[in-house]
C-alpha cells in the first residue's frame, strides 16, 4: 500500500537519508509532499531550482507504481529525476514518460568539510557574503559570464551569495539557493573570463561548502556532465559524484 510521508523525520527514515531525495523534498513544509511502497520513496516540491521536481529513490516495481501515483496527484507538470539507471528504466514502465536530460548530482560526504581549502588568495582579499546592494554587480558578472546559471539575484529561493574581489572588481562568485533543513544547495558559480585559471572557482565554493554544512548539515550541488572542469574543481574539494536523468510527461 502506498502510504504519505507526513514529517521530514519520516522522510529520512524511508529514504535512508539520501540527499537528493531530502534536498527535494524540502522538510516536507509548505507544498511539498512525499510517498513510500515497500522500499521506494518519492519526494515532490514545487519550485526548487526552477523547476517541479519529483525524486524518486529505490526498487524499480515500487518507484514505477510510486510516479504514477504522484504525477496523477501532483499533475504531470512535475518532473520525476535521480539516479540515472533507475529513471531509465521507470520512464520505459510509465507511459508518456520520457527523458529530458542527463546531468549530475554531487554531495559532500557528511565530515568531509574539513579538509577544504582556506579561502583566501595568496595572502590577499578573502572569500566571504556579499551586502544585498552588489546584486546588481552579481547579476551583471553572470549575464557575461554565466549566462545559463539558474540561481541569480532575486529569484525565488535564491538566499545570499558570496564572492571573492581582485583589486576592487568582483571576480568570483556562488550561491546558497533552493537549500532544504539538511542539505544546502551551492549555485551560481561563476568566475570573471579574465580572472580564470587562478583557483578562485575552487576558493569560493569551498568557503561556501563550509558555511553550508555549517548551516544545513551537508552540502550539495548539480552540474553538467559537459563541464568537465567544473566536475573537477567539485571533486578536488571532495564532492562524490551521482549520474542523475530528469524526465517529463510528454502525452
Amino acid at each position: 500500500m502506498i502510504w504519505p510521508l507526513r514529517t521530514e523525520a519520516e522522510l529520512r527514515s524511508a529514504c535512508g537519508d539520501a540527499d537528493l531525495v531530502m534536498w527535494t523534498g524540502q522538510g516536507l513544509r509548505g507544498p511539498a509532499r512525499a510517498w513510500a511502497l515497500g522500499d521506494a520513496v518519492v519526494a515532490a516540491c514545487p519550485g526548487i531550482a526552477r523547476g517541479d521536481r519529483l525524486a524518486v529513490h529505490g526498487p524499480v516495481p515500487e518507484a514505477v507504481r510510486l510516479v504514477r501515483h504522484a504525477l496523477a496527484e501532483l499533475g504531470p507538470g512535475y518532473r520525476p529525476w535521480g539516479e540515472a539507471r533507475l529513471l531509465a528504466a521507470v520512464a520505459a514502465r510509465v507511459d508518456g514518460l520520457a527523458e529530458r536530460g542527463r546531468f549530475s548530482w554531487m554531495s559532500l560526504p557528511v565530515g568531509a568539510a574539513g579538509s577544504l581549502p582556506p579561502a583566501v588568495v595568496d595572502g590577499g582579499p578573502q572569500v566571504g557574503w556579499l551586502p544585498a546592494g552588489e546584486e546588481a554587480e552579481v547579476a551583471a558578472l553572470l549575464a557575461a559570464d554565466a549566462p545559463h546559471s539558474y540561481a541569480v539575484p532575486g529569484a525565488a529561493g535564491v538566499r545570499r551569495w558570496a564572492g571573492i574581489r581582485l583589486d576592487g572588481e568582483l571576480a568570483a562568485v556562488a550561491a546558497d539557493a533552493w537549500s532544504a533543513p539538511t542539505v544546502g544547495l551551492l549555485a551560481g558559480v561563476a568566475t570573471r573570463a579574465r580572472h580564470r585559471g587562478r583557483g578562485l572557482a575552487r576558493l569560493v565554493c569551498g568557503w561556501l561548502t563550509r558555511q553550508l554544512v555549517a548551516c544545513y548539515g551537508r552540502a550539495a550541488l548539480m552540474v553538467d556532465d559537459d563541464n568537465p572542469a567544473a566536475i573537477t574543481v567539485y571533486e578536488r574539494l571532495g564532492y562524490r559524484r551521482m549520474r542523475v536523468m530528469a524526465c517529463q510527461v510528454t502525452a
